[in-house]
This record gives structure tokens, sequence and C-alpha cells, in this order.
């Protein structure tokens, strides 16, 4: 590897720190060299707070040697107000000797503007470094602003004979352990999808309770308002929102209303609401939906040692998994949309 790549691997490994903490922002991390030795670091922590370079600039200890230092950056520095003021501003301010940037940012309100401040103003600017890992970390983001829908992922547990559940029944198929991943693709993903029916089978909860992070909002596909407010998610402890045809009058939570009440309508509005990433847990019949219309990115098929013998038929999936692993008494296949 490179110096430049020696560090901007450093950065990558930054930015995984605030996985699941700052969606819809992306995650990224910022390492400042001085003479080949690092004299500061950060990663962007929480939405709404201080930049992975704000964050680097302030952990180092003599601000005296930034104007000799180069900051590297996973993701080009943002250029706008948002919630925080531009980075590119605070880098220019600082004169920094070169800045190093992994990727560029598709935003549209970036999308170049910070790397030309930058040069605009001087400063020696190398970008393209680790180029694919630094956008293989935002792969939410990244899809979310250039094909202006969410990231879709799919996730279903199964028994070794091909069931989801024992007719209907609330049935638990995957190992404790199992659960756990679960529960940190909830973390990951801003929001998670289920249908009527899996509300009424399991009546689920949906949050990330097995691990530390925020619950993601619920989206549920209720087009006729066969559910009421007993259910789980229509709790406080996240937001839910519920797609429907009609007002259902029993229920305290947001609603969409469609006529139209289509899968694409419904991706439609989630782009609108800067919902930038979805897993899909269930049941059968919305999986299938999401598998016939091809609007999945990547699916996570659990297969259990557990024998049903008779119940609801899992998805079926004709592909090759892009990667197979076992996890304790489970075995957990990884499928890649291309």
């Amino acid at each position: 590897m490179t110096k430049d790549e020696i560090f901007m691997t450093r950065c990558i490994q930054l930015a995984t720190l605030g996985k699941g903490n700052v969606a819809p922002n992306p995650m990224v991390g910022a390492v400042i060299v001085y003479n080949n030795q690092i004299i500061g670091e950060g990663y962007h922590e929480f939405i709404g707070g201080p930049h992975a370079e704000v964050n680097a600039i302030n952990s180092v200890k003599n601000p005296a040697l930034l104007q000799n230092a180069t900051i590297y950056v996973s993701l080009e520095p943002c250029a706008h107000f948002g919630k925080t003021p531009p980075c590119a501003d605070l880098i220019v301010s600082k004169k920094f000797k070169r800045v190093v940037i992994g990727c560029q940012d598709s935003f549209s309100k970036v999308n170049g503007a910070g790397i030309k401040r930058i040069q605009d103003n001087g400063i020696e600017i190398a970008k393209g470094v680790l180029e694919q890992e630094c956008r293989e970390l935002n792969n939410h983001f990244f899809y979310f602003h250039e094909k202006k829908k969410p990231f879709i992922t799919i996730k279903w547990a199964e028994s070794i004979d091909g069931y989801i559940d024992n007719n209907g029944l609330q049935t638990q198929i995957s190992c404790a352990e199992t659960s756990i991943f679960t529960h940190q693709l909830r973390k990951e993903n801003q929001a998670i999808l289920v249908g009527r029916t899996t509300v009424e089978n399991d009546n689920p909860s949906l949050t990330t309770r097995n691990v530390s992070g925020r619950n993601p909002t619920r989206i549920i596909l209720d087009p006729n308002n066969k559910l009421t407010k007993v259910h789980k998610v229509f709790n406080d402890e996240s937001k839910t929102i519920v797609y429907n045809k009609t007002a259902n009058d029993s229920i305290s939570v947001e609603q969409v209303h469609l006529l139209d009440f289509k899968l694409e309508t419904i991706l439609n509005d989630l782009y609108k609401k800067n919902i930038q990433s979805v897993l899909v847990e269930g049941g059968a019949y919305t999986i299938k939906q999401f598998l016939d219309a091809n609007e999945w990115n990547i699916i996570h098929q659990i297969i259990s040692p557990l024998k049903l013998n008779d119940g609801t038929l899992a998805p079926k999936i004709e592909l090759t998994p892009k990667k197979s692993r076992d996890h304790f008494s489970d075995r957990i296949n990884t499928y890649i949309n291309k």
C-alpha cells in the first residue's frame, strides 16, 4: 500500500465507528498527518454533531502544525451550510498544505463543490484514494442519491425444510445469536418494513433492543386497515409510518393514503421522506413483491437446522450466494443484486 492508502485505511476504520448513528448523513473519517505521523483524527459520531474534519482538527494538540500538515478524509468535505458550517471552508481557513480525499460526494449540494473550493484557494488535492472502499462504506448513501430511491436489504429466516413459520403461528426459527445479527441490521438501516400479516402473526416491536443504537423507523403496509392500536408497532419506542388506501382512525401514527397502492409508489414516497435505507423483514407476500419487482440490493437468507414439516413456504431465489457462512447453529447466505 502507498502512504496515502495507509492513512486512508485509517479514515475508513474511524468512519465505521459511526455506523447506525449518523444516517441520513454518510459515515466519514478524517486523519491529520504531519511528518508522516498522525497528529489528529476524528469521525462523524452522531447526526447533527460535528463532522469528521472538525473532530480531527479539534484533536490536534498543536494547531500551529496544521499549515504544514495533510488532512485525509474518506469523503469530499461538505461545501454547504446544513446542521453545521461547511468543512471545506474550515480546511481552507486552517491553511492545510495538502488534502487527500477518498471519494467525491454525489449529494447535489456538494458533488465537487468542496473539492473546487479547496483547489481555488491554492491547496494541493489528491482524490480517489481507495475510492471503491470509501464508496462501499456508504453504499446506502450513494445509492439513494444516485438512483433516487432507498437501498433495500431483505432478510428472512427459514427452517431446514424451507418454511418461514408454522402456518401463521409465531415461530422462533433462528438462534438467539442470529437475532443479535438481525438487530444489528436494524440499527444499520434507517427504516424497517413489514406487511400486515407479519404484524398480526408475530406482533413484533421491530426495535434494536438487543444491540445499542437508534431504533429504525417502522414502515407498515396495511392497505385495507386491518391493524389496530393493540399491536406493538404502534407504541412510542420508535416512529411508525403506515401505508394504506384510506385513513385508519383506530391508530395515532403517521399514515400515507395511496389509491395507487404499488411498491413503486411507496418507494418514491420513502425517497421523498429522505429514508435512504430500508430493511424488509417480511412476510412472505411482502418479500415476494420486492423480489418480483427486482427492488432489492442485498438479501440475507438465514437457514436454521429447525424442521417444521409444514407452514408458509420461504421465498425462492435462484441465485448463487455472494457469501455463505455458519453463524452458530444457523447458516447465513448473502446475495448481492448487481
